[in-house]
């Protein structure tokens, strides 16, 4: 623990980047410990390294919270920071791997670049934040001369070799900018190479070890030669918690040892630990395309501070490999990241910031087939229930994590879920009906328009299939269509209902949508299911009303039409369909099976149009939709009334 001092700094609510990765959970866990006054907020995207098994020391500390997001949401770091009084920010969160940014560059421009960005300009916005820490690496120095035994200083000239260690030198830049030009409280440390405890195996430390404990070679890129400084984690976050502390605002501080190890060595090292051979069970591989032959760093000034090195190599190593026998499956199957080279698979193609690149997935043995659908919507009704008919039928599936509007979470949830389709069940409808939009257009053209418009985009870019959910409420009837002439309409109409702002948002996307060739619009009309408990539920709804207006409409039976997305999406169906059952049904003839199969005693009134218009901002859409396109495709769909009492009333017929 740092101890307090007539400079020293005492923060009260911080924000940690990047928690639940190695570094900084670590970090997260001392704090959260060492100082209870302290309230430590963590954020964290949960990429692929990162997990919350991490934090689990600090569970149940009243002083820890934990939000899953990412930096790169402009919208939720402003809220974190005014939210929770944020007055200090240990910025972690980065893409580390340098092999990966030689084929996956942008994605290391997005999260390093960017990420820090947006960190920064909500610090400027909020002016609440009195330290801001920006976690770096030595690597922006470049390769230090083999000959010399005086290390970087931190005045040094940055001149980065790869991609990895050009973004983090870039988002040095912007941390300076910011610094000189709005007065911000920066401080910049500069790493040497960590290991310990929770690190993910694509590094060079506990890649060996589960390697050694496997009895597979060990491979070593080159000749082995490229040497490396090396802390344990452990002395690495007391060394946050120093500059957290006692660190000089506007400066920079080195956090290193003069203790360096060559790649061989280390080799070596763990192959004695476990009995191995090292000219045995050492392979020697292909070097990366470009690997800097050392980094060497003057490590006084941080000393100067009170600050050293406590864990020897050997201690370390010992601790390390003890917890890695321990916790083998940890981060479950790695045997990708286990590669020298680390097999890497496209998403989609080379395109600006669509291109990024992961690591190979073992397809999923219980998935029954070689499906896996990304859902957007997962609180919503028809999100809910389409995870759990995916479970059903063995269908793989994840929730998208994303905002819908923010295009880099998009990708980043194709990027690791890897999808067969997309389904987009998200959407604004009110709360808690469509009049609500009326007094916030803005988000409701943020999330109808711009993110359907993105999702659909994105997954034209990547050559998925969008299965969008959508609605029929954009038609009113008209001397075309008039109520009662069986006469719907069809999927090339125009829209003509501009009653509610709602169906104006939806209408304009739908409209848009026609140019990308990749989505299936779904035109859903108030929807209906089996569960009579949930307010969703158009029956519910209009059963607890105390007047209802008595006219026949379109309806979608979900217990009956969502099984059938699924269909139409194995089917790669494309287009406008209309997703209703055929035919219509009144408000009246709904309350009448109510009353027949469910409550006996149950009664109701009824009032027009012009009395409905007194109780609600918005007009109503009221229309009949034409299924004959859907009906053609799927000849089994049963009409509205035959399908409302077999799959709703039937199964909740009261005896």
């Amino acid at each position: 623990m740092a101890s307090p001092g007539a400079d020293s700094y005492t923060p009260r609510n911080i924000l940690i980047t990047g928690a639940a990765g190695f570094i900084a959970s670590h970090v997260a866990n001392r704090l959260i410990k060492n100082y209870p006054n302290y309230k430590i907020v963590v954020i964290d995207k949960l990429d692929y390294c990162s997990s919350l098994k991490n934090l689990l020391p600090s569970k149940s500390s009243p002083n820890f919270k934990f939000v899953k997001g990412d930096i790169a949401s402009a919208d939720l770091v402003n809220h974190l920071l005014v939210l929770e009084e944020i007055d200090t920010i240990m910025h972690f969160a980065a893409q580390t791997h340098v092999d990966n940014s030689f084929g996956n560059s942008f994605e290391f421009t997005n999260n390093n670049i960017y990420g820090t960005h947006v960190l920064l300009e909500a610090c400027k916005v909020t002016r609440r934040v009195k330290r801001f820490i920006h976690v770096s690496t030595d690597e922006v120095y470049g390769e230090t001369d083999s000959e010399t035994d005086v290390g970087n200083p931190e005045a040094s000239q940055l001149l980065p070799t790869n991609p990895y260690s050009a973004t983090k030198a870039g988002a040095e830049m912007l941390v300076m900018a910011y610094h000189r030009s709005y007065g911000l409280p920066t401080i910049t440390t500069r790493g040497n190479n960590v290991y310990g405890p929770n690190q993910f195996p694509e590094k060079l430390i506990p890649k060996f070890l589960l390697l050694a404990m496997k009895g597979l070679p060990l491979p070593i890129h080159g000749d082995g030669s490229n040497v490396r400084s090396y802390l344990y984690c452990e002395d690495v976050a007391e060394a946050f918690d120093v500059v957290l502390h006692k660190g000089a605002i506007g400066h920079v501080y080195n956090v290193g040892t003069k203790k360096e190890r060559s790649v061989l060595d280390v080799a070596e090292d763990i192959c004695k630990l476990f009995n191995l051979d090292p000219k045995q069970n050492i392979k020697f591989v292909d070097n990366r395309p470009f690997n800097d032959q050392r980094y060497f760093l003057d490590d006084q000034k941080l000393k100067k501070l009170g600050w050293q090195e406590r864990t020897s190599w050997e201690e370390g190593l010992k601790i390390t490999t003890e917890w890695y026998r321990n916790n083998p499956d940890w981060w479950g199957d790695v045997t990708a990241a286990l590669l020298p080279h680390p097999r890497m698979t496209v998403v989609g193609n080379s395109n600006d910031d669509t291109y990024f690149v992961g690591y190979e997935r073992k397809a999923d043995d219980g998935n029954k087939t070689n499906l896996k659908f990304l859902i957007y919507g997962k609180s919503g009704w028809i999100g809910g229930l389409l995870g759990k008919l995916c479970k059903e039928d063995g269908i793989a599936f994840e929730y998208g994590c994303g905002r819908l509007e923010d295009r880099r979470s998009i990708i980043e949830d194709i990027r690791k879920v890897s999808p067969t389709h997309v389904f987009n069940a998200a959407g604004v409808t009110g709360r808690p009906n469509v009049d609500w939009c009326e007094t916030h257009k803005v988000e409701t053209i943020r999330t109808n328009v711009v993110g359907t418009l993105t999702l659909a985009d994105i997954c034209k870019e990547h050559g998925l299939l969008m299965v969008n959910f959508a609605t029929g409420c954009i038609f009113e009837y008209d001397n075309d269509h008039k109520e009662g002439s069986g006469i719907g309409f069809k999927e090339e109409d125009t829209p003509n209902f501009i009653g509610s702002f709602y169906s104006k948002t939806k209408a304009m996307v739908e409209e848009l949508l026609k140019e990308f060739e990749n989505v299936c619009t779904l035109r859903v009309r108030m929807p209906i299911s089996s569960d009579l408990s949930n307010p969703r539920n158009f029956i519910t709804k209009i059963s607890r009303y105390n007047k209802v207006v008595n006219i026949p409409n379109s309806m979608t039976v979900l217990d009956e039409l969502l099984p059938i997305s699924i269909e139409m999406a194995k089917r790669n169906c494309r287009g406008i369909w209309n997703f209703t059952n055929p035919g219509v049904v009144s408000h009246n003839e709904i309350l009448e099976m109510y009353r027949d199969y469910i409550d006996p005693g149950f009664k109701w009134e009824n009032f027009n149009l012009e009395e409905q218009a007194k109780v609600i901002v918005a007009p109503r859409s009221n229309n009949e939709l034409d299924a004959t396109k859907l009906k053609t495709e799927f000849p089994e769909l049963l009409s509205i009334k035959d399908s409302i009492i077999k799959y709703v009333f039937e199964p909740n017929k009261k005896t």
